[in-house]
């Protein structure tokens, strides 16, 4: 009896991906021209001048951080609405979350971005963050 098996597809036989739309807008991206090679393509449709690293370094790094506190920030409240956290608790959580806002504002405004600069599109998905903050 004979099985017909199925080999992997090399690498060049792979049709190529083409990036989604929303990526290509995150990253700056541009298609290559005609009959470029790839090597070169990818080296002039990225910007790599140091301030553009930098400030979307600081742009992913800060949109982690609002995404974590707002994960605590909605935590928290679960907890203060199940009684779980005495007084105490719940103004020392009250205060971290309001200096830690206070942070990301001030850290928003020295790298010029705004909260809605943060909110990475993920395109069917949604938003990552819920639009309008908290």
């Amino acid at each position: 009896m004979v099985t017909h098996v199925n080999r992997p597809t090399a690498p060049e036989e792979a049709p190529m991906r083409q990036e989604a739309p929303t990526s290509a807008r995150a990253f700056g991206l541009a298609p290559a021209p005609p009959g470029e090679s790839p090597g070169s393509a990818v080296a002039r449709r990225l910007e790599t001048d140091a301030d553009t690293v930098e400030r979307d370094l600081i742009k992913l790094v800060l949109t982690i951080v609002e995404l974590l506190r707002q994960l605590m920030e909605r935590t928290a409240v679960h907890r203060v609405d199940q009684g779980d956290l005495s007084e105490e608790q719940e103004e020392r959580i009250g205060m971290t979350l309001m200096i830690l806002q206070e942070r990301m504002d001030e850290l928003c405004d020295r790298y010029g971005l705004s909260m809605e600069d943060l909110n990475l599109d993920l395109g069917p998905l949604g938003s990552l963050l819920p639009r309008g903050g908290s």
